[in-house]
């Protein structure tokens, strides 16, 4: 039996994927690290709270096999750049970085297709940097998810995205090939799904999914 930790679990595919851990059989226990308390319970769940700040006092219970790191932000909700960076980058990577000193063997985290540290278009570069700093972190496994549009029902109202997932849909059929499937749009649920099954079978040392290699494992 392994132990999962689980970083953004109050986002949309982090609150997809909390309901995928908790019912896969392969984890007796799954710790999720949040800014306020989740309304749910469950035999396997711990839940702490805690944040960028507060983690490096936490390493109790940073005792890990696998950690999933879906913490992220928006430019409407965190205008400044510089905490955006500390949102985005900085605090997955530190909490990776404390999982794997106590003993984490996996890590997965969710990107964005197309992400390129050498990139000058600085959510694309921030992107590429989260990637690239997990990967010299080496872990025995790290798994790279690369979503185009995140599709799928809200709690909160989004009018762009909103737009934006409707356009998606109307393309996702005419997005073929290799190259452009990538670019088709997946409902959250189906990429924390496929994080979830990645975590079942795993060998190679890095693993990079685009669309087609997520919806494989669906």
């Amino acid at each position: 039996m392994k132990k999962a930790i689980l970083l953004g679990a109050s986002g949309f595919v982090g609150s997809h994927l909390l309901d995928e851990l908790l019912n896969n059989p392969d984890y007796d226990q799954v710790t999720v690290i949040v800014r306020k308390k989740l309304d749910m319970e469950h035999p396997k769940l711990k839940t702490y709270i805690g944040d960028y700040h507060s983690l490096p006092s936490m390493d109790e219970v940073m005792e890990t096999d696998d950690i999933f790191l879906l913490i992220g932000t928006t430019q409407t909700q965190t205008p400044d750049r510089e905490e955006y960076y500390q949102i985005d980058h900085d605090y997955p990577i530190l909490a990776a970085k404390i999982a794997k000193e106590k003993g984490a063997k996996s890590v997965f985290v969710v990107t964005a297709v197309g992400a390129n540290a050498d990139s000058n278009v600085f959510y694309v570069r921030m992107k590429g940097e989260i990637e690239r700093d997990l990967i010299t972190l080496d872990f025995a496994h790290t798994h790279i998810f690369r979503p185009s549009m995140i599709m799928g029902n809200r709690k909160e109202s989004r009018t762009m995205e909103q737009f934006f997932i409707g356009t998606f849909k109307l393309i996702n059929p005419i997005l073929t090939g290799k190259a452009l499937k990538r670019y088709r749009g997946m409902d959250g649920k189906d990429i924390a799904r496929a994080m979830n099954n990645a975590a079942k079978k795993q060998t190679e040392k890095v693993n990079i999914y685009h669309w087609a290699d997520m919806d494989n494992l669906l």
